[in-house]
């Protein structure tokens, strides 16, 4: 059994179905007792991990499901040599939404230097990678970079009325303030790694 919690949001696994079903019917009578209840929408029993793809192709459905937890999709993933990696992309939504607040942001100071919209920028990529810096999310990473380098792109193009700001400009503007993403944390295996001298 895993579980995987923070706050009131929860992600229990299970070896076994039969399981994973005594867990869910004993937690929601636990729950009652308190007068609480399970998210409707939000709680959901599904097939997922190592075997699942294989076990869902032998019954002839379709690829496992996917879940969301903590703004990622957890997705049954295969790796370069064709078995089974876990990945875990930045949820669309939530990437969307925080684009719209940059954009929003940067219209607000369209007029200011543009050494201070590059500070306040390099503060929210730096803080966005910081949380979002995992692997097999890389892609997502750069895509959220790049949309963040046009959208300010944009801006600045709106406020000049002389001369039109090329893009080759604009990739030294963003290079000279904005982080190019990297992943800051690896995987498990790699983080708790312990090499001794024997």
């Amino acid at each position: 059994m895993i579980v995987v919690r923070y706050a009131d949001d929860i992600v229990v696994g299970f070896e076994h179905q039969a399981d994973a079903l005594r867990f869910w019917d004993e937690l929601r009578q636990r729950l009652e007792q308190f007068g609480l209840e399970l998210h409707a929408e939000k709680t959901r029993l599904l097939e997922f991990g190592r075997h699942a793809a294989a076990r869902r192709r032998d019954r002839g459905l379709g690829r496992p499901q996917t879940f969301v937890f903590l703004g990622f999709t957890f997705i049954c993933g295969t790796s370069q040599r064709g078995g089974f990696v876990l990945q875990r992309k930045t949820r669309a939504d939530r990437m969307r939404a925080k684009l719209q607040e940059i954009k929003v942001q940067l219209r607000r100071h369209m007029h200011a230097p543009i050494p201070e919209q590059g500070r306040w920028l390099r503060g929210v990529v730096t803080g966005y990678v910081a949380y979002h810096a995992v692997p097999t999310n890389r892609r997502a990473l750069m895509t959220f970079r790049f949309q963040v380098v046009e959208r300010w792109c944009r801006v600045l193009r709106r406020r000049s009325q002389k001369r039109r700001l090329t893009w080759q400009r604009m990739r030294q503007i963003a290079n000279a303030w904005l982080p190019t993403p990297r992943i800051l944390h690896p995987w498990p295996s790699q983080r708790f790694a312990v090499t001794h001298p024997r």
